[in-house]
């Protein structure tokens, strides 16, 4: 079976002209693959959207494309990007292939002719059905629901078990799959231990939702994930899990390549090929200081069409010494520019009791004590200031000057 694997698509307004183009791209890419069946796992919108939204009718367009050439399967991803019911209107497309949404742990049998048929329980009975392929899902898991059971201490852990033990209670009717040459596919939406994120960050610790070998549990021939926006995969005997990552580029940072997966999935293992999308280039330019013209020129003749962000940090008496306009001239091919400045305040000591103080002399003094300064030098100078007028303290120092050099 050639299985057509995309995740974390992330619709929204914001992300509509790179998200669209890039699945779109996907979209011709499977059909001219003539892929037996399309799996999207989780993350399909960016947050919670309006059906209304302009996003919402270009995702569906492009489900719809999926549909009119092959089966259509979409797994649940995160609750703050696919709310609960996200997946409703999906369910209700007419495409000369059906599309499937699995918003709760159960498994999807594709028959032979084309059909979905879900099952009622977390584990499927499909007696009498013709099978060409199984899924076996797992949506993204309701932490806080757990931890309502379990404890905020013990979730992590929590779940990590009965996702384990979910995996598998699957492998006997994956094994039973494959003793009639049948494929078996995981479908799921979360983060693998030790997974590296786009930003190059590796997922360590113990409260993520699975390891590699809980997954090699589920005795599948292949495990198609969503969640991490990294393409990345693992193999062990001829079987394969794997991310395909984002299907765009939406973050500064993220330099990796993004795409999506196409699977040959057999009965008893599987691979898969990655295929890299369109997506945008996004360039990030990070100065300590003030920024360098010089390195700017440089750097902006190798970022024609990329979308470039510039950021540097500045004390607040600098802060109107950088020419943004001149900036933004260098970058005049660029596809956009942003200027970002960190500034930082000027920190100013209160000297307690200041207030409290009769004379000016008196307030130096205890601004000295605070601030651990020697009085002297500075009460002298004060005392020329109130009692000389400008011109002569001028006359003055002009003098001493003089007098150094002339010794």
């Amino acid at each position: 079976m050639k299985l057509f694997h995309a995740s974390d698509l992330h619709y929204a307004p914001s992300t509509l002209d790179e998200v669209d183009r890039c699945f779109g791209f996907a979209v011709d890419v499977a059909v001219g693959e003539e892929c037996d069946a399309a799996v999207i796992t989780g993350d399909i919108f960016d947050h919670r959207v309006e059906l209304h939204s302009p996003c919402v009718a270009a995702l569906l367009r492009q489900v719809h494309r999926l549909a009119g050439h092959m089966p259509v399967l979409i797994l649940q991803g995160t609750f703050s990007h696919d709310a609960p019911g996200s997946l409703d209107v999906f369910k209700t497309l007419a495409g000369k292939h059906p599309v499937a949404g699995a918003d709760r742990i159960c498994q999807v049998l594709l028959t032979a002719t084309g059909g979905w048929v879900v099952s009622e329980s977390w584990q499927g009975e499909f007696d009498g059905a013709s099978p060409r392929a199984i899924f076996s899902c797992l949506p993204s898991i309701n932490k806080a629901g757990v931890a309502a059971v379990c404890g905020t201490q013990a979730v992590g852990e929590a779940v990590g078990e009965h996702i384990h033990n979910l995996l598998t209670a699957w492998r006997d009717s994956n094994e039973a799959a494959r003793q009639v040459n049948v494929p078996t596919v995981v479908l799921s939406h979360g983060t693998v231990s030790g997974s590296i994120t786009e930003h190059g960050v590796p997922m360590a610790g113990l409260d993520h939702e699975y390891t590699v070998g809980s997954l090699f549990a589920a005795g599948a021939s292949a495990v198609c994930l969503g969640h991490i926006h990294q393409h990345q995969e693992w193999e062990q005997e001829g079987r394969r899990v794997a991310y395909p990552g984002s299907i765009g580029r939406l973050h500064f940072g993220e330099v990796q390549p993004k795409g999506f997966l196409i699977w040959n999935v057999e009965a008893d293992g599987a691979d898969c090929r990655f295929i890299e999308t369109p997506a945008k280039r996004l360039v990030q330019i990070e100065f300590p200081g003030a920024p360098d013209m010089d390195e700017l020129k440089t750097l902006a003749a190798a970022a024609s069409d990329a979308h470039v962000r510039i950021r540097y940090v500045l004390d607040e008496e600098h802060r109107h010494g950088v020419d943004k306009a001149a900036i933004t001239a260098l970058f005049a091919a660029a596809a956009e520019v942003k200027i970002e400045a960190r500034i930082n305040p000027i920190q100013r000591t209160r000297a307690e009791g200041m207030y409290r103080a009769q004379t000016l002399a008196d307030k130096l003094a205890k601004w000295c004590e605070v601030t651990q300064t020697d009085p002297a030098p500075l009460t002298e100078r004060l005392a020329v200031v109130g009692h000389k007028d400008p011109e002569a303290i001028v006359a003055d120092i002009l003098g001493e000057t003089r007098r150094e050099a002339a010794a």
